[in-house]
């Protein structure tokens, strides 16, 4: 087709979008392990929830695994962003393996934090999506029975503690901001005297891209996001496009998209979860390119400048 009969698509695009502090660095904790060790370096858990990151890791010599004792002894092993039960490292040592924790700073201070409070005998609701890897992981940082996870505001009014005067609340890094809100609402209602976090668990990555994603979605016909089915930022990114009565859609890759679902769409917003690389971003507005002429405008509402050191012993790699 050529230019002159493409019709014009304006693609607002959201700042900030795509990998975040944790991301990058737990990528390159995986990637500077595979230097140091050579291949393979074993994988707990997908290092971060996206497809294109983990296939492109596999092809440097990276084995992605659920559990442990699928890894084999004396082979280095690398957890996942997200977070692990203390078990996991104890029975890493139990085996003698090499490992190297690429857990979030954020996701470690939620951890430091629930041992804290149950250290000083506070019983903690935990808000965050049942299964989920990292609420799996915090939950293993105290003894059984030293939290109870809330996913709604339906849970947060059920809640029948055994002594509602001495809770806490923590949460996901990774929740929507406006749902979350509305739990805390709803418990700190309920329990006034319930401790909250020591700032907010929320991560900034988070928060930030749903608040570009926000203002995107006000202007825009239709939201694409750039993210994993799995991703629980990319999918909350959704959910906030749809809240601002706008259709959107989760995509793994460019060639996912029906352009069909495109019909009418004059403005698209276009965005990124934390975990998707901005390969492809550039990959979806080269494909709409083919079809259509893309006027780009980066829509930024705040900048970020947060970086994490990487584990000792790994930085001087």
């Amino acid at each position: 087709m050529s230019d002159a009969t493409k019709p014009v698509l304006e693609l607002m695009i959201a700042a900030p979008r795509g990998f975040c502090a944790g991301v990058d660095r737990a990528i390159k904790i995986v990637e500077l392990a595979i230097e140091k060790h050579g291949a393979p370096v074993y994988v707990r858990h997908e290092i971060v929830h996206n497809k294109f990151v983990v296939d492109r890791l596999k092809a440097k010599g990276a084995v992605f695994v659920e559990e442990l004792d699928e890894v084999p002894d004396g082979a280095p092993v690398v957890f996942s962003a997200h977070g692990v039960p203390k078990s996991v490292p104890a029975d890493a040592q139990v085996r003698g393996l090499d490992y190297l924790d690429a857990t979030c700073p954020l996701v470690s201070k939620v951890h430091r934090q629930a041992e804290r409070l149950v250290a000083a005998g506070r019983h903690i609701v935990f808000i965050g999506h049942r299964g989920h890897p990292e609420v799996i992981g915090t939950f293993g940082q105290v003894p059984p029975g030293s939290m109870t996870l809330v996913e709604t505001v339906a849970d947060a009014e059920a809640l029948v503690p055994a002594d509602p005067g001495n809770l806490a609340f923590l949460t996901q890094t990774t929740l929507s901001v406006d749902d979350t809100a509305e739990i805390v609402a709803t418990l700190e209602r309920r329990f006034p005297a319930i401790e909250p976090p020591r700032g907010e668990d929320i991560c900034y990555a988070t928060s930030n891209r749903q608040a570009a994603t926000k203002v995107i979605a006000a202007s825009c016909d239709a939201v694409i996001v750039l993210g994993a089915p799995n991703s629980s930022n990319s999918l909350r990114l959704v959910e906030v496009a749809e809240r601002q009565g706008r259709p959107a859609i989760l995509l793994q890759r460019a060639a996912d998209l029906d352009l069909g679902w495109l019909a009418g769409v004059r403005t698209l917003g276009v965005t990124a979860g934390a975990s998707a690389p901005e390969l492809l971003v550039r990959e979806l507005v080269e494909r709409l390119g083919d079809h259509y002429e893309v006027v780009e405008r980066e829509v930024e509402t705040t900048r970020e400048n947060v970086a994490f050191k990487l584990p000792r012993g790994l930085a001087a790699a």
